[in-house]
């Protein structure tokens, strides 16, 4: 057995925790705050395989995350469900039918054996009648496919009660300022998401990876959503999502990198922007007054593209003497990628 320090209670700390303490190692959890709070708590509440990913090439990680679906909702159904998304088609606008419809085929074939239903299209009048409040004109139908949603919240502290029963130690409230910390531990992992840089800094030689801060924004509106929609940004190859979640309207994300890693307020300007998008598919024009609440948060991405919209959204290692430093990942392979952690800081 040994005896282990994590930094960062996000969800790939805590998953990475879990991995080790099913391995009956003794692990000890620091968070600088509360548990699965800043980005693993502000994310887009879903479970997906990333569609949007194919375009970049991102196979490997759309059928890992394809895959992890299952494993969430066979664990925590009380937590996550199956949620069924539109992606309308719009004549001579965004991403044309073939397109989407090919991309979707690959999507239902590394999603095989996921106990998901495949994505059909449906005609414009079919798709009015889910969310009559689409704008029809130019509406040739939508493609309807199946991801998952979640409480991202919830469901991180579900993870947190299991490694915890397994014996993992939780200690909140308490920055670790320096590796020297713990130095009487036999193995540290740095899994501190957005800050990961900050202990790495303190190892000699250059990091093997660096950091992308991007934050995405939300908007909550106090109203019903019919269905869920996956929609092209206007003019962009961006898409983001408008979302039924807990009797309200989740509209979201944005992608601005920023300079610092923590999380900055929605700007105006990224309120403008979600709203000027979804107003472009709605009959129902909405307000920054008809906002509710908005939250944002920072993904820790690889720096592989310019575009934070084209970066590679896999996570990577760098391990150094006893410590293991994780960069990078994604919400709903959290689970693999705690996994994956633990092999390589056990790996002798």
């Amino acid at each position: 057995m040994r005896k282990i320090a994590i930094v960062g209670a996000g969800i790939v700390g805590t998953c990475t925790a879990w991995a080790l303490s099913q391995r009956g190692h003794q692990v000890t959890l620091f968070e600088q705050d509360s548990p699965i709070s800043h980005t693993s708590r502000a994310s887009s509440k879903l479970l997906h395989g990333g569609l949007r990913y194919l375009e970049t090439g991102q196979f490997s990680l759309v059928h890992k995350a394809l895959q992890a679906r299952r494993f969430w909702l066979q664990q925590a159904p009380h937590l996550c469900h199956p949620l069924p998304l539109l992606f309308p088609i719009y004549r001579h606008s965004g991403r044309p039918r073939w397109q989407v419809g090919i991309g979707l085929k690959l999507y239902d074939l590394l999603a095989r054996g996921s106990g998901f239903a495949p994505a059909r299209w449906l005609s414009s009048a079919d798709t009015l009648r889910h969310y009559p409040d689409l704008n029809p004109n130019g509406l040739q139908g939508a493609y309807r496919f199946f991801d998952a949603q979640m409480d991202d919240h919830a469901l991180g502290l579900w993870v947190l009660a299991q490694t915890q029963a397994l014996g993992t130690e939780l200690v909140t409230q308490h920055h670790i300022d320096s590796l020297a910390e713990l130095a009487g531990f036999d193995h540290i992992v740095n899994a501190a998401g957005p800050w990961v840089m900050d202990l790495r800094r303190q190892q000699p030689g250059a990091a093997e990876h660096q950091i992308d801060w991007v934050r995405g924004s939300h908007l909550f509106i106090n109203r019903p959503c019919p269905a869920a929609l996956m929609l092209p940004v206007p003019g962009e190859q961006r898409i983001f999502f408008v979302l039924p979640y807990q009797g309200r309207t989740l509209i979201g994300t944005t992608e601005v990198r920023q300079a610092h890693p923590a999380a900055e307020n929605a700007s105006s300007a990224e309120i403008d922007y979600l709203l000027a998008a979804h107003n472009h598919y709605h009959r129902t024009e909405l307000h920054a007054a008809d906002i509710v609440a908005t939250f944002s948060g920072v993904r820790p991405l690889l720096k592989t593209a310019a575009n934070p919209s084209q970066a590679k959204r896999e996570w990577a290692f760098e391990r150094i003497d006893n410590v293991l430093h994780i960069y990078g990942g994604k919400w709903t392979t959290a689970q693999i990628q705690g996994q994956a952690a633990a092999d390589v800081l056990l790996k002798t």
